[in-house]
């Protein structure tokens, strides 16, 4: 049975479908990064001025892309791989390595993140965490925030591709 062939799973569909929104909703905050970075630019080099809000808004911009971005990545199924090795290997044993690398690599990894990130938020919630800088961004928590919740998308994205490599080796014939 080929790849195309193989029934979809609705539930893996729908999730991926939320995460896929969140990750292009993430992607248009590029607009707002590269205004900011134009007009930081442009103060500093022609009017001799730099703003430390600008500033830290393009690293929280940036975070977001990044943090998001790792879900959607693993939704769309386009994040890195040895592809020299990959790109020679059958489907089914592609999925077996899928299955193994998302279990025993990335699984722990988004574990240890999220139970760090939430003590990481609520010391700053707990100190109402702001920036070194007296002109600076106030409520760190934010930004922090946003990490508890990128690991619970990659975790259920990550968890919808080890469904859908299941659900294909299942459907799919032995020789494939």
């Amino acid at each position: 049975m080929e790849a195309e062939t193989v029934p979809e799973n609705k539930f893996a569909a729908g999730v991926n479908n939320v995460i896929e929104s969140v990750g292009r909703w993430s992607s248009a905050l590029n607009v707002i990064l590269i205004a900011a970075i134009i007009i930081q630019v442009v103060l500093r080099y022609i009017f001799g001025l730099g703003l430390v809000q600008l500033e830290e808004l393009q690293w929280h911009l940036y975070a977001v892309n990044v943090i998001f971005g790792m879900s959607y990545c693993q939704a769309v199924n386009s994040h890195i791989r040895l592809d020299i090795v990959h790109d020679k290997l059958g489907k089914r044993t592609k999925e077996w390595i899928e299955i193994f690398g998302i279990l025993i690599l990335l699984m722990p990894l988004i574990y240890l993140i999220f139970i760090h990130s939430i003590d990481f938020l609520w010391e700053a919630i707990r100190t109402n965490e702001r920036s070194d800088s007296p002109v600076g961004l106030c409520c760190r928590w934010i930004p922090k925030a946003l990490i508890p919740i990128a690991m619970i998308m990659l975790f259920a994205s990550a968890t919808v591709r080890v469904v859908k490599a299941f659900h294909y080796l299942k459907h799919s014939k032995k020789g494939a």
